[in-house]
């Protein structure tokens, strides 16, 4: 990996060199990525599975040798497991109607985390509410990691479905995931695992981790926006109907009935975005050449050294400190806002995200207006870290 393959890095922001330090909302795009977007818009440029011509079959063969080079990356026993979609939040929310409208009743209940991110949330609770069903609560320890007692005293007979975070997008802890799918497995209760802060920093097998679902975005993974994944074993999605109707998911239509697709079409409604699962594709291809072990080592690493430097600045507070964590630190400095800070590091080229983080109820918990948030990719070293703790200094600085 080199800097020079993201271009956008050597952006000038207010006359200072831009350091990206907000990865866990969306990452930069390697030039192979935006490469593969211009091929395919140049030579290729055709919608697919429906047509004759040359172009239409070229564009399918991409399209379909993208989501086999998904279902390599993740590890699923067949491509037919991959259902392309807008993003993580996307994937959520299909799951959540197509899975709510065939095993959720009143009464039922599904169990999420205190961690969860909105989009792990909300879908949930609007299913709760056409199902009349009930939303638990997985409560978090003193050290912000999950309670695992208290999660298994949330199971009963009721239990549907189990929708947890694999990596807190405010605290980057990594959640014990296989414990709760081994526990909830041991009840015959299905899990949905959210991989949006996972899949980019660390090695992913959905087949050894035994979940039935699995969620991510391409853009947080080096990919291009409006691009996601919902991964579902075959036996689950074979017995779910659609999310959505329309071409493409259909195998005959007719005024009196209509009989779906087979997997995994049935769940892809209307034409695809095949140019982005091309340059998906390209993205998952440029970071297997470095290695999700190698990366997951690296950025482990300067996650310790961007903590250790963190902790020379005075009345910081870190959240989750010393929890195992890949990837993000949220902090706060005494009592100086941390929209206030977010702003002038702006103005000193540094981008860090500030507020809730799509994550209300957590930061609620923590019973602060919101926090700082460092995140890190696979192009982030010691001198971005380096760069950065003497711009906090000095915002800590003038706002004091």
């Amino acid at each position: 990996m080199n800097k020079s393959d993201f271009q956008i890095l050597n952006e000038q922001i207010y006359n200072r060199q831009l350091v990206y330090l907000d990865n866990a909302a969306t990452t930069q795009k390697p030039q192979a990525v935006l490469d593969a977007i211009i091929d395919g818009y140049t030579h290729w440029n055709a919608n697919i599975h429906r047509g004759v011509h040359h172009l239409s079959q070229v564009a399918t063969q991409h399209h379909e040798a993208a989501r086999q080079r998904v279902a390599d990356f993740l590890g699923a026993q067949s491509a037919n497991e991959i259902i392309f979609t807008k993003g993580a939040t996307d994937s959520i929310n299909m799951l959540a109607f197509s899975f709510g409208e065939a095993n959720i009743h009143e009464g039922d209940e599904i169990i999420i985390s205190q961690l969860e991110h909105h989009s792990n949330i909300v879908p949930w609770q609007m299913l709760c509410e056409r199902k009349k069903a009930i939303l638990k609560v997985i409560s978090l320890k003193d050290d912000l990691t999950l309670d695992m007692t208290a999660f298994e005293t949330l199971i009963s007979p009721k239990t549907k479905l189990i929708s947890v975070a694999h990596v807190s997008n405010v605290l980057g802890i990594i959640n014990p995931v296989e414990d709760i799918i081994r526990i909830a497995h041991a009840h015959n209760i299905p899990v949905c695992i959210d991989g949006a802060q996972s899949a980019p920093h660390m090695p992913i097998n959905v087949q050894q981790l035994d979940c039935d679902f699995f969620v991510c975005s391409a853009h947080k993974m080096y990919g291009p926006t409006g691009l996601g994944i919902l991964y579902g074993k075959e036996q689950w999605l074979n017995n779910l109907p659609p999310a959505e109707g329309g071409g493409e998911m259909i195998e005959h239509v007719r005024f009196e009935h209509t009989t779906y697709n087979t997997l995994p079409y049935k769940f892809e409604a209307g034409t695809p975005n095949f140019i982005g699962s091309h340059a998906f594709a390209a993205a998952l291809d440029y970071i297997s050449q470095i290695g999700m072990s190698a990366i997951h080592q690296t950025e482990t690493e300067l996650t310790a050294y961007a903590e250790k430097r963190l902790n020379e600045i005075p009345n910081i507070s870190i959240y989750a400190q010393g929890q195992p964590k890949t990837g993000v630190i949220s902090f706060n400095i005494g009592n100086i806002h941390p929209f206030d800070i977010g702003t002038i590091l702006d103005h000193m080229g540094i981008a860090v995200r500030t507020g809730h983080h799509c994550a209300e109820p957590l930061i609620d918990y923590l019973k602060v207006p919101g926090t700082i948030r460092l995140s890190l990719a696979l192009y982030n070293d010691k001198a971005d870290i380096d760069a950065f703790i003497p711009a906090l200094q000095r915002a800590v600085d003038i706002l004091s």
